[in-house]
């Protein structure tokens, strides 16, 4: 008797190991958009889970941001219900709030799947992300010039998220969901040229692809991955350090103060991320605090000349007093 085609046994072997990595009380929940990518990857999970004897449903999130989108929601809710996840939500959110639509999307999304995690708790959720999402990623933050962190990518996990399929290519992943039977839809804002994803997707990758030869694609996942490495430590290393400017101490009312002296006996890479992490406990927005603003808060530790405050995002400033370093 014949095995599962190549691409669905690579999907569902990602799945188990996965859920291999989790206690036996946690509720695997998928988040689907009806999507190939997260469509096989529910699929997936239907046949891995109860082999591994755990509780397995499924979201769907609703944004309302096109016509009868109400209706493709429970369609696929429809197409949960039939692989056999349970249970299956599906959440209905309004987008809005500060930055552009898709950091508005982004944030609702999650903000439901949370609250699908704390209503089923202990659950994580599963994320169909692929390989080429990864280096899609990576191109965005290279557009932006983020530092490391930025360009390390997605990880496997973050927190309560899981993204089991970062190691297969999307063309792998779609042969998988069609070789299971299942009915994708593609959203349309996927080719919408006005999203800069949807722009490193369809040109900026195939131009480096006919640019440079085939194989970017998991070039730029491979760097994302040690990037995450060195960044991971790094990090580490960087709240040891905050730990000790700040005296353990907890934020006062305008936010973290910071010795100077630790400060600038570090290495500049341990340096900064405190500072940036010390701007971002004060109030400045994460997407609005750029590499300029920290480096100008570095000048207070290392080129003190008595300069005035450092305006930052959000309403924030940062001052040096005397041996600190304070934001109000």
């Amino acid at each position: 008797m014949s095995g599962p085609h190549p691409a669905v046994a690579a999907v569902r072997s990602a799945v188990r190991r996965a859920l291999s990595a989790l206690p036996a009380d946690t509720t695997a929940l998928v988040a689907c958009s009806g999507g190939a990518d997260s469509l096989a990857l529910a699929g997936a999970l239907a046949f891995e889970a109860p082999r591994a004897g755990r509780g397995a449903g499924a979201v769907t999130v609703d944004h309302g941001l096109q016509d009868g989108s109400d209706e493709r929601a429970e369609s696929v809710a429809k197409a949960l219900h039939g692989l056999g996840l349970h249970p299956v939500l599906v959440h209905t959110v309004e987008v809005g709030g500060r930055g552009g639509p898709e950091a508005a999307a982004r944030r609702a999304r999650y903000e439901a799947l949370d609250d699908a995690v704390a209503d089923h708790a202990p659950a994580v959720v599963l994320l169909g992300h692929t390989l080429d999402d990864q280096a899609e990623t990576v191109l965005l933050g290279l557009a932006r010039g983020s530092g490391a962190r930025s360009l390390a990518g997605m990880a496997p996990r973050t927190g309560h998220y899981l993204r089991p399929l970062l190691d297969l290519d999307r063309a792998t992943v779609r042969e998988a969901c069609d070789r299971m039977g299942l009915d994708a839809w593609e959203d349309p804002h996927n080719a919408d040229s006005r999203f800069a994803r949807s722009r490193v997707r369809h040109q900026a990758l195939p131009a480096l692809e006919r640019a440079l030869g085939p194989g970017i694609a998991a070039a730029l996942a491979r760097t994302a991955g040690m990037l995450r490495s060195d960044a991971d430590t790094l990090d580490l290393l960087a709240g040891e350090l905050y730990a000790e400017a700040s005296g353990n101490a907890p934020a006062a009312p305008g936010g973290p103060e910071l010795a100077v002296a630790p400060l600038e006996a570090a290495p500049e890479s341990l340096r900064t991320r405190v500072l940036r992490r010390a701007a971002l406990a004060a109030g400045c927005p994460a997407g609005a605090l750029t590499a300029r603003h920290v480096r100008e808060l570095d000048r207070l530790v290392t080129e003190w000349r008595g300069q005035a405050h450092i305006d930052l995002p959000g309403g924030v400033r940062g001052r040096r007093v005397s041996d600190r370093i304070r934001f109000v």
